[in-house]
């Protein structure tokens, strides 16, 4: 029998994953693995200790089996399992809270499933907006990479024979000229200064002031207003559906939700929904005057609120906000790319002409 028992300190540093050269750290495909097979093994009656120790064999990946024999030694020292994840990076705040709560209810098993699942709608979301801007972006890289080549290898060997009808150029052909002459004559110092700007512009960004700029841009911006804010709401409205119908408190579950998403407008719209709960006024009284919540989206909390479902509507919104967003990316995905085939038809078309047009000049003055 215990005689005496010690708090454990809950505070400590949460531990990142320092890899070894050359391995890539686990990220949330392992922890996805990790998750999915706990929860099978919880399911089929296996103790949790013992489990762990079955995980432990089956993972072939160093750092992740000395996350999970850390975790396993930490319970066997006296550790709750959420205390014990609580130390590692590897699980988010929104993880940790929801395993506390599971605990105490004792459904570890069936929240370790909808842990799962939320991560695959992360990763589905993810990859749809990686397929959707992918073509985008290797036509913009494609066409960069066409008039580099001409302005670098094609230009230089036209430019003696211009140099007589140098005047007679089209606007367009010597702004050409001067930009190869650039490249060529000064392509190091060109290089240098492009590398420069790039630089100063990713340490500009990092500047919390700049930072907060960009945050809110994205949520004003004409063109992506509403697609950032159905990813940030998505994320935020499915995390708080499975924290509150698993019993976590609402103040626990937004003051986890604030590490959920980095943008600071929607932070401080969740500290907002902090004070309204604190000061009584409920959590549907914070969505009721946000310019980025549809009016239907605010009745619908304001309903589950009334009617105390609102873990669940939260998470049907969530759901409906991810079939939304995966139609629109889809829709954009095909409206870009005519649009960059065009751009790149200009450009090459405008480098084109550039030549050709001083090259007919040159023949009928010869003739």
């Amino acid at each position: 029998m215990p005689i005496e028992l010690d708090p454990m300190d809950t505070g400590a540093p949460r531990l990142p994953l320092k890899p070894g050269f050359g391995e890539r750290p686990p990220g949330v495909r392992e922890r996805m693995m990790f998750t999915e097979r706990l929860a099978l093994l919880l399911e089929t009656g296996v103790p949790l200790h013992a489990a762990l120790q079955s995980l432990l064999q089956q993972s072939d990946q160093p750092q992740l089996r000395q996350l999970i024999a850390t975790v396993s030694d930490d319970i066997l020292a006296g550790a709750r399992f959420s205390e014990a994840l609580a130390k590692h990076a590897l699980f988010p705040v929104t993880y940790v809270n929801l395993v506390a709560a599971s605990e105490a209810g004792g459904f570890l098993g069936q929240v370790l499933a909808q842990l799962v699942e939320m991560d695959e709608n992360e990763e589905r979301l993810r990859a749809t907006l990686v397929s959707s801007l992918s073509y985008p972006l290797f036509l913009m890289a494609f066409s960069g990479a066409v008039v580099l080549f001409i302005l670098v290898s094609v230009f230089p060997k036209f430019s003696p024979l211009f140099a007589s009808i140098h005047d007679q150029l089209p606007w367009t052909t010597r702004v050409l000229l001067a930009v190869s002459d650039a490249l060529t004559q000064h392509g190091a110092i060109a290089a240098g200064t492009v590398a420069v700007l790039c630089g100063g512009a990713f340490l500009l960004a990092r500047r919390p002031d700049v930072q907060a700029g960009i945050d809110r841009m994205k949520l004003r911006a004409p063109l992506v207003r509403d697609i950032f804010a159905k990813i940030y709401m998505t994320r935020l409205l499915r995390v708080m559906g499975i924290s509150l119908e698993r019993g976590v408190t609402i103040l626990a579950t937004l003051e986890a939700c604030r590490a959920v998403v980095s943008n600071a407008d929607i932070q401080q719209f969740i500290l907002e929904l902090e004070a309204d709960v604190t000061e009584g006024k409920g959590i549907a009284a914070g969505f009721q005057d946000t310019p980025f919540v549809p009016v239907a989206v605010r009745q619908m909390i304001a309903t589950g609120e009334a009617t105390g479902t609102l873990g669940r509507v939260m998470g049907r919104i969530a759901d409906s906000y991810d079939r939304e967003l995966t139609r629109q990316l889809a829709r954009l995905s095909k409206l870009a790319e005519p649009v960059m085939l065009l751009v790149m038809g200009v450009l090459v078309g405008t480098i084109v002409s550039s030549l050709i047009l001083p090259i007919f000049k040159l023949s009928s003055a010869v003739h």
